[in-house]
């Protein structure tokens, strides 16, 4: 009996350290893929005239390649204006509007405004569920005639409660820059 007691420990130890020839590796969700942005549209309306004034970037290779052309409207003075944001990926075909899928991750994304020299001052027009500001729809208002930068920024997971992000100032705001554009402006 004792003979029997040890021949079996022996098989199920033999059989227990055996290495499995098929492992099970757990396979990990894909990482949220960044947005493939090639160009930029700001499209400022006169809430006036309902006039169009449109500032428009377009890198189609990419960093490193062709310069991006930047395409820009002067804009009038002492005016007021709505701003619509729109982003594409014109690098494919058919072309995609990258807008979607941003306003689908609103939490997860806010852009900033930083002007340089120019009369012009942007206010966020939109926000996500949790009350935080987002971009792809502003307020802007046109002062006297000048001329400067206006530099756009969207942000891919900041920190939408760090001191003054909510108010637009991307110094605390962290995460990671999905595209940041310098506009020339021209304030007639």
């Amino acid at each position: 009996m004792k003979q029997l007691i040890l021949f079996f420990f022996a098989v199920v130890t033999f059989t227990s350290c055996k290495k499995d020839e098929n492992p099970i590796v757990p396979v990990q969700p894909p990482a949220n893929e960044e947005e493939v942005i090639t160009t930029l549209v700001l499209t400022f309306t006169d809430i006036q005239s309902f006039e169009d004034h449109v500032f428009r970037f377009t890198d189609l290779d990419g960093d490193g390649g062709n310069a991006p052309v930047i395409e820009v409207d002067d804009l009038p003075g002492n005016r007021d204006f709505a701003v619509f944001i729109s982003f594409l990926n014109e690098s494919v075909s058919p072309v995609q509007n990258i807008t979607t899928q941003i306003e689908n991750e609103l939490e997860q994304h806010q852009f900033f405004f930083q002007t340089v020299g120019v009369n012009l001052t942007i206010s966020y027009g939109d926000e996500d569920a949790n009350m935080h500001p987002v971009g792809l729809i502003n307020n802007s208002t046109s002062l006297s005639p000048s001329t400067g930068t206006l530099k756009v920024t969207l942000r891919h997971d900041p920190d939408k409660s760090a001191t003054g992000v909510s108010s637009g100032d991307i110094t605390n705001a962290g995460g990671d820059t999905d595209i940041e554009v310098t506009f020339p402006v021209v304030i007639l």
